[in-house]
């Protein structure tokens, strides 16, 4: 193998195994963060479930965890942006702020979704870097919840960071009208099917 073959096969080699880990580490992640949910939903104290509907609760329903939905993504701040009233599912208007935007590719194509601010959590000292990101997509209605779905965010560190769709849930009015759930801004609604993350809830 000449020299320049060697190096060129090298890098390929390290690129390779960097993107293995990747997204094994991803998976193992995602893998957890459901269990996780699943214990929450089954705690009485904690869970958004109706009585009748915890009483037979035996897990949420989620697509198979795919490395494909685990996205590196570039995020833009953008800064003094003016605040504004979020619509929910009732008569309460949240203010927001939006943060920021992700960059990403997904099934060759690429995507947008703005960050969004809850101006209220910042001032909550085990919430002021968290950051939400409400959207729709192509399943809705059919395989995933009709009002779209939520993930949460951190303010990064860097300017690349993980987008992992396998963490997508649905907002608590999916379960129980006792909740007053922000609607994705129509900005966030996303072209494609996204098949990762939670289905949506049937009732027993």
């Amino acid at each position: 193998m000449q020299g320049g073959s060697k190096v060129l096969f090298l890098l390929m080699f390290i690129l390779a195994s960097g993107n293995f880990g990747y997204a094994q580490n991803g998976i193992k992640e995602a893998k957890a963060y459901q269990e996780k949910l699943n214990k929450d939903f089954a705690n009485p104290k904690e869970s958004p479930l109706e009585e009748k509907d915890l009483k037979n609760f035996t897990g949420l329903d989620f697509f198979e965890i795919n490395k494909d939905y685990i996205l590196e993504a570039e995020f833009v701040r953008t800064p003094a942006e003016p605040p504004f009233l979020m619509k929910t599912s009732t008569d309460r208007t949240p203010v927001y702020v939006k943060y920021g935007e992700l960059y990403f590719k997904l099934k060759d194509k690429d995507f947008k979704l703005n960050v969004y601010q809850n101006q209220e959590l910042v001032q909550d000292p085990e919430y002021y870097d968290y950051l939400f990101i409400p959207f729709t997509d192509l399943t809705n209605g059919r395989s995933t919840y009709g009002g779209g779905r939520y993930l949460d965010f951190r303010i990064p560190e860097s300017k690349m960071v993980v987008l992992d769709f396998n963490r997508a849930y649905n907002p608590y009015c999916a379960y129980s009208g006792r909740f007053s759930c922000p609607g994705p801004p129509a900005e966030n609604n996303l072209d494609t099917e996204v098949l990762a993350g939670v289905k949506a809830f049937e009732k027993p």
